[in-house]
């Protein structure tokens, strides 16, 4: 796989957009390293699936139903540490939410393409054997003209009782949510006009391989300029670090959580898409596991932070959100 800059990545985006020839790409968290595939369907080191459609040999199938353990998550004391550097900086008013993520360090009875195989989720991304994504979380989606936000915060354990209604009823996902769904209709209104929300805060169900989970999403939309529906370089790259896994506002809180976390993202919480040649889709990249180079695996996880965030319940979510998908 050849890496490019994001500069590259934005010029290529927007030439085939412009001459409706499909592509897939991708960009990490710290648009550091980026790719893009301008033959889609016959690269064999990247494999990528979105919305049922991808480039996954017909016969292909992993030989092991895999299934992952924790071999060492952060210790209550270190995260104790960077979440109280966080909320200083929440105190501070630096930032009113901040998404606050760590490494898990995993071991798997199979490899990342038995991930990448077994995993069902609506946006799939494997690179060699270094990286793999099971997201359901998408990102932008852009369509005749419009373009269409959907962030996700908002969890809970589909057990517990009456989950639906004790989810929509949490205080704290609710002003979450809500800070959210703000901060994409501005930075919507960066590429696009007449930006409005349609849905608010509706509820899906994840499968994973240990429990069921419940998700708030929200729809954002916008009419973008005629004759540019396509530079999507110019329409997608300004938007990133996704909101949903940053926090507002964005380029403090970004700040703020380069000083809080203990390790680099990496491809994680990076986004990647697919063009079909009229349809462009897009997803955030959360539920994966990274490959580092002395060969230990690292699943990143995390969740929203604000001044009234109990460091224990936060500890407890990272740690719930490390699973596979059925």
């Amino acid at each position: 796989m050849n890496l490019i800059r994001s500069d590259e990545l934005r010029m290529r985006m927007n030439a085939l957009g412009r001459s409706r020839t499909p592509f897939v790409w991708g960009v990490d968290y710290e648009r550091e390293k980026c790719f893009i595939l301008d033959s889609p369907y016959d690269s064999s080191d990247i494999l990528w699936e979105v919305g049922g459609t991808g480039n996954v040999p017909a016969q292909a199938s992993g030989s092991t139903v895999p299934a992952i353990e924790i071999v060492k998550s952060i210790d209550f004391k270190t995260y104790s540490s960077i979440f109280a550097t966080l909320r200083a900086g929440l105190l501070r008013g630096d930032s009113f939410l901040a998404n606050l993520t760590a490494p898990t360090e995993v071991a798997c009875n199979g490899s990342l393409r038995d991930i990448f195989y077994h995993s069902h989720a609506p946006f799939k991304l494997l690179i060699a054997d270094s990286f793999v994504c099971f997201s359901p979380e998408p990102f932008v989606k852009i369509s005749e003209g419009h373009i269409s936000a959907f962030p996700m915060k908002g969890t809970i354990d589909a057990s517990v009782p009456d989950a639906e209604r004790v989810l929509m009823n949490d205080y704290k996902e609710t002003c979450e949510h809500y800070t959210i769904v703000d901060l994409m209709r501005n930075d919507l209104n960066m590429v696009a006009a007449e930006v409005s929300v349609p849905r608010l805060r509706y509820v899906e169900r994840i499968a994973t391989n240990s429990r069921d989970i419940l998700q708030t999403s929200s729809e954002v939309c916008g009419q973008l300029a005629e004759g540019k529906e396509f530079d999507f370089g110019d329409i997608i790259l300004p938007l990133l670090p996704a909101g949903s896994i940053t926090g507002a506002p964005k380029p403090a809180t970004v700040d703020l959580i380069a000083r809080s976390e203990i390790a680099p993202r990496g491809w994680y919480t990076g986004v990647f898409g697919y063009f079909d040649g009229s349809v462009m889709q897009s997803a955030v990249m959360i539920r994966c596991i990274q490959r580092t180079p002395d060969g230990k695996l690292y699943f990143h996880s995390g969740g929203g932070v604000t001044v009234n965030s109990d460091c224990r319940e936060e500890y407890d979510e990272l740690l719930t959100k490390v699973y596979l998908t059925k």
